[in-house]
């Protein structure tokens, strides 16, 4: 039986220095079900002459356009594939790529999007490193804390994307952030623990020139998500931009005059946006990377049918885990507190009818704690309550989805 069509958008303008090798990573996939796509602004540089060499096996559209979001809807809406994707035109896909999505797919037909491992390389296309942010689903992180998923790896069903709406063109830094909160928030989304992509690095790209007009799109980007006036994760972000600006403008300003009070200076912002962001990334969840939950361990899920299924473990050996309790709340109200024994446990907790479909944002808070690490400058210590295995519901999503399908 032939795979799904894979359509391939890649928007582009004045990108020709790179053009080339992001066509030649989509064309020599190993996957033969592949429609590609390039839609350009208008370049005036040698984009056109680049592509013209694989006339036959793309379709180039340049014409004006309202921006790279704006590009990309024109490009899903003439796709004929019922998988989408789009990379960026100086950006590329490792071999195996598409397959790979196809792959996910198939492992897990209800998932709105399926994503994967990526690098990041230099200008010259050489690896500088694992986009070391990459992990496996976590939606809380992704809604209030952190872009983690790697755009150049991500696919995504159309029929999904007709459900919750194609990109933001009023968004131009975190249009990739915005669509995946918005199919995260109604269908799963499948990690691929596969190379697939690669983010090309360097000054003039747009992810690291947009400054403070980035961070304030994405300010009211997450304030619609999280209904929050400031989220954790625009603290995080805009520390990271605003320190090295603040940097700037002292060294700018003292330099010349006072160069210890300068470098003093800017020694106390780096180590305090430091001290705050570390704080922020390791606490605001309550989930740690090494899979301890904290005293409060917030968590999202999808929509789903059935009973909630909490999976983890009490370890033995510690006298003040014995007789450790769990508050559970989904969305604000109250499921119950429940015991759990030592070692490890799966609780099964009733969902109340009106919540049954919903997106669940839950708070599960610990009877029982303990203090480890010390308190330091480099905020060490923190209170662990038990071992995180998973949360997910009983149900599979499949007829949920089938339902919004077949509604809209």
């Amino acid at each position: 039986m032939p795979g799904p069509l894979v359509t391939v958008v890649t928007p582009s303008y004045n990108q020709g220095q790179f053009i080339r090798a992001t066509i030649e990573s989509v064309l020599s996939q190993d996957y033969p079900h592949v429609e590609y796509i390039i839609m350009d602004g208008g370049s005036t540089d040698e984009t056109a002459s680049v592509v013209r060499d694989y006339a036959s096996r793309v379709t180039f559209i340049s014409e004006k356009d309202r921006g790279q979001s704006h590009a990309i809807n024109k490009g899903f809406r003439l796709a004929r594939g019922s998988i989408l994707s789009w990379l960026n035109s100086d950006d590329v896909f490792l071999p195996g790529a598409v397959k790979a999505a196809v792959q996910g797919f198939a492992r897990n037909p209800a998932a709105g999007a399926v994503y994967g491992e990526g690098y990041q390389i230099d200008r010259e296309g050489k690896v500088i490193s694992r986009f070391q942010y990459t992990e496996p689903l976590n939606l809380w992180k992704l809604v209030y804390l952190s872009d983690y998923i790697l755009q150049q790896t991500v696919y995504f069903r159309k029929d999904v994307l007709d459900d919750v709406g194609y990109l933001d063109e009023d968004l131009h830094f975190t249009m990739d952030w915005d669509i995946l909160i918005r199919i995260g928030m109604k269908y799963p989304l499948e990690y691929i623990p596969e190379y697939m992509g690669c983010l090309r690095e360097y000054a003039e790209a747009k992810t690291f020139s947009g400054g403070e007009r980035r961070i304030r799109e994405m300010h009211g980007m997450l304030q619609r998500h999280t209904g929050m006036r400031l989220p954790p994760g625009i603290i995080i972000y805009g520390l990271e931009t605003y320190h090295k600006i603040w940097c700037a403008r002292i060294e700018g300003a003292l330099a010349s005059r006072m160069k210890p009070v300068s470098k003093a200076a800017q020694f106390l912002i780096r180590l305090g946006a430091g001290l705050i962001i570390g704080c922020i990334v390791r606490r605001s969840q309550g989930l740690y990377p090494d899979r301890w939950a904290g005293h409060v361990l917030r968590y999202m899920l999808p929509p789903g049918n059935g009973r909630l299924v909490i999976e983890g473990s009490v370890p033995d050996g510690i006298k003040r885990f014995r007789r450790q309790r769990l508050r559970i709340q989904a969305n604000g109200r109250p499921l119950g507190t429940f015991s759990v024994p030592v070692g490890d446990f799966a609780l099964k907790v009733a969902i109340p009818p009106a919540l049954q479909g919903q997106l669940l944002r839950l708070r599960i808070t610990a009877s029982r704690w303990v203090v480890t690490g010390t308190l330091s400058l480099g905020d060490a210590w923190r209170r662990v309550a038990f071992r995180f295995k998973s949360i997910r519901w009983d149900e599979p999503a499949e007829g949920l989805i089938g339902q919004a399908m077949a509604t809209r």
